[in-house]
């Protein structure tokens, strides 16, 4: 009952952790999310370590990841997240451009980088 619940016309759905530290970005990605058709909010955390306990218990498909975090910051806590779930498609997210963060953003293994400014249904569901 549960796979059907998540299937939609042959589709599954992706179930998509958000993880940010600012609500505003937080409440704007979970409403885009529900209107997105085959996407799916799982979660929401506000830090680092949080991210990799839910990513953990709730075994996401999609993570969209602040690269600015209280602690542990976005890259780090992608790593650790892939180390436990290698499957899991992590985007890093956030206002400033790739090129003007520091940091080894390439090296972390996340899927891709996205000003949040540009995350749209198509970000959910292609990443």
């Amino acid at each position: 009952m549960i796979e059907q619940a998540s299937e939609q016309a042959g589709r599954r759905e992706v179930r998509i952790l958000v993880v940010d530290d600012q609500v505003a970005f937080r409440r704007a990605a979970a409403l885009l999310i529900s209107v997105t058709p085959g996407a799916t909010l799982v979660g929401e955390a506000t830090t680092g370590e949080q991210a990799v306990e839910l990513a953990r218990r709730l075994r996401p498909d999609l993570v969209l990841m602040d690269v600015r975090l209280p602690g542990i910051d976005g890259p780090e806590a992608t790593r650790r997240i892939l180390a436990d779930a290698p499957a899991t498609r992590v985007v890093l997210v956030s206002t400033y451009e790739q090129a003007d963060l520091t940091g080894d953003l390439d090296r972390c293994g996340a899927s891709g980088f996205v000003r949040k400014q540009d995350v749209d249904g198509g970000v959910l569901l292609a990443s």
